[in-house]
């Protein structure tokens, strides 16, 4: 397994999130002795979905306004239909999303999670998959779809749903394992 011990890892997410698509990657990461952070424009807690039944309420450990990007070394986008919908028509969202994408960190996506990193011009020229409905989106926005149950490419990690969850999380361990830890400020 890659070495990511100590390293910040940001989730984001917020209401609607597919609940399983937070907390096994959240236990991963944990696992592998990452630092991780779930973030919402919310802050308190977000309702997490089963599909289209609602779950459990999910702690958020800080709101999104509190929180800089510049902290983290990789980032965590989940899906469930409502979560990146409402997260790609925020701008603050958007612009945190954005950080991860200019600046090259590594960023894990699955299901619907991609829609968000479209807002956030990350997906042009990627190969990538996600759930079957953002093939579209995903195309248009430039990036080549392709129905697998894990993609990565560069710097990022795609998955199509909850069933690629074990393959998901462990590529987004290598993945995170290969790019440099931030710098103690």
């Amino acid at each position: 397994m890659a070495d990511i011990a100590n390293r910040k890892i940001a989730i984001l997410a917020t209401n609607g999130v597919e609940q399983v698509e937070l907390t096994e990657p959240v236990k991963a990461l944990k696992a592998a002795s990452a630092q991780v952070t779930v973030i919402s424009p919310n802050g308190g807690q977000i309702q997490g979905m089963n599909h289209d039944e609602k779950a459990e309420m999910l702690a958020v450990d800080h709101d999104l306004a509190s929180v800089s990007a510049e902290r983290f070394d990789a980032l965590v986008l989940p899906g469930g239909v409502a979560n990146p919908d409402v997260l790609r028509t925020n701008p603050d969202a958007v612009a945190f999303v954005k950080h991860f994408v200019q600046s090259g960190k590594p960023i894990a996506a699955i299901c619907h999670g991609p829609w968000t990193l479209i807002e956030a011009d990350g997906v042009r020229g990627h190969h990538m998959t996600s759930w079957p409905s953002l093939r579209t989106d995903l195309t248009n926005a430039g990036a080549v779809w392709e129905d697998k149950s894990v993609v990565v490419d560069g710097n990022l990690v795609t998955s199509r749903n909850p069933d690629d969850l074990p393959e998901f999380c462990r590529e987004m361990i290598k993945l995170f394992g290969t790019a440099p830890a931030r710098k103690a400020a």
